[in-house]
């Protein structure tokens, strides 16, 4: 199905280098990489956050690039040529204000990406609930790794990319296809606008309840993502029910891949068979294709690195046995099981879970790697959706693997009480199912709460899409 006309982008932005550039909220992960790309492209780039904080600033510092901090409408008096206004902003943003007031002409970020960035590229979009940024990041990595200098757009630090950004000299451009709105003045899905040559769709489970209300109107974004697709493929995790059924919205191939002991109807297209130990046999079509390995825990990465080799392969036509050897040389994505430190023999990892499912795999992963060892997960209740009781039947299931359960407060304390995740009740569910938990006051319960539970040899894991009040350095300190 062809989206209706009123959840496309407006026209094309008509600007070249070196008009200027200000992108409000400039230190964001998403704003700060889009700075970078348009400074590398030869616009003049400047921009405002309400405070200017490590890394993004220190990059964005080295790129020569201004930042105000705090907003204001004088940040606007340098008369830019396109003020890029961030999906944080309202429509009484004062620098979204002022650029109305003065008639700045003002863009959302995937729009200026559309137009300013992916004309003459061929646009490979990852979507999906869950593992977009991995699977971006492995995708962009495979391609670079076998000389074809991608461009790409991750939400996330790469470590072997050196960035979550660039502008390469090949003809593909990898982005990570948010679900979530554009900004204030266009209401439609970010990957909407990315002109997908090609697409993956890691899986479809509710989420963003502030933007989808229904399960419905969150699978119908990916449906229309689908029927944008051109001239593919589609490649499609055949695990996800609902993934497969958003899959025939497609006008183009759709290629399915799974780890063998997925549930799926019927055989995937792209098959890995484990063997143990991060390693598999790839099967394509059911026909053997070689061996590779991966240094990520868990079956849910496992699926990231073979939609990602299908994606390289089937896409931008990258030799299949290069990729399986690159494979292994990939180390991972910042906050996505991210070893902060081992004080005292004690593993603290950092992980921007926050759904049930993403929360459940995670720990299931980081347990895999440290068999026999006693896991503590912190869980802060953080995104719009975690936040509220959507998902308060499903949480005590998501934290099986772990033999301690900590849970913040919800963060969003704004949210009328019957709306919040019961955090007490939660706690208590899970003492049902025989996992100690606790529903802690504030930070420093935490930190003690840990300090007094851990000892050499145990794991704890810290899962939020936020910054989380810098508990992960205070818990590697105070282990220490």
């Amino acid at each position: 199905m062809t989206p209706p006309d009123d959840r496309r982008p407006p026209g094309r932005i008509a600007l070249s280098p070196p008009a200027s550039i200000h992108l409000i909220g400039i230190c964001g992960t998403g704003m700060g990489a889009l700075a970078g790309l348009l400074r590398a492209r030869g616009f003049a780039v400047n921009g405002s956050d309400a405070s200017a904080y490590p890394p993004m600033s220190d990059e964005l510092a080295a790129m020569g690039i201004r930042i105000a901090q705090g907003y204001a409408a004088s940040n606007l008096d340098s008369g830019p040529d396109l003020v890029v206004v961030g999906n944080v902003c309202r429509a009484d943003h004062p620098e979204a204000a002022a650029a109305r007031e003065r008639g700045l002409p003002t863009a959302s970020m995937p729009r200026v990406v559309r137009d300013l960035l992916l004309e003459g590229r061929r646009s490979i979009v990852v979507a999906g609930t869950h593992g977009k940024t991995t699977t971006s990041a492995i995708t962009a990595f495979l391609l670079d790794a076998v000389g074809l200098d991608p461009s790409f757009l991750i939400g996330g630090v790469v470590p072997d990319l050196g960035s979550g950004h660039r502008l390469g000299g090949g003809p593909d451009f990898v982005i990570e296809g948010d679900e979530y709105d554009s900004a204030y003045f266009e209401k439609i899905p970010k990957f909407l606008s990315y002109n997908p040559a090609a697409a993956v769709v890691t899986s479809v489970e509710h989420d963003h309840v502030d933007i989808y209300p229904t399960a419905e109107a969150y699978r119908e974004a990916f449906r229309s993502l689908a029927a944008l697709v051109s001239p593919g493929p589609l490649a499609i995790w055949a695990g996800d029910p609902t993934a497969a059924d958003i899959a025939g919205a497609a006008r183009v191939e759709v290629e399915t891949y799974a780890v063998e002991g997925d549930p799926s109807d019927r055989p995937a297209d792209w098959t890995a068979r484990p063997t143990g130990d991060g390693s598999f046999e790839l099967l394509v079509r059911g026909e053997p294709r070689g061996r590779s390995s991966t240094s990520l825990a868990g079956r849910h990465n496992m699926r990231n690195c073979l939609a990602a080799i299908a994606m390289a392969h089937r896409a931008a036509g990258a030799p299949l046995d290069d990729l399986l050897r690159a494979l292994p040389l990939f180390s991972g994505v910042a906050r996505r099981q991210q070893v902060l430190g081992r004080p005292r023999g004690i593993s603290v990892y950092d992980d921007f879970a926050h759904h049930p499912t993403a929360v459940r795999e995670t720990l299931e992963a980081i347990a895999s790697r440290h068999p026999g060892a006693r896991l503590v997960a912190v869980f802060e209740p953080r995104s719009a959706t975690a936040c509220r009781r959507l998902h308060q039947g499903a949480y005590p299931d998501a934290f099986g693997a772990a033999d301690l359960a900590i849970v913040a407060p919800v963060a969003r304390r704004d949210l009328p009480e019957p709306e919040r995740l019961d955090t007490r009740r939660l706690a208590r569910d899970l003492e049902l199912r025989g996992v100690p938990a606790v529903a802690a006051e504030d930070l420093d319960e935490i930190v003690d709460r840990v300090v007094e539970w851990a000892r050499p040899g145990d794991v704890v894991a810290i899962l939020s899409n936020g910054s989380f009040g810098g508990v992960g350095r205070r818990l590697v300190e105070a282990l220490g």
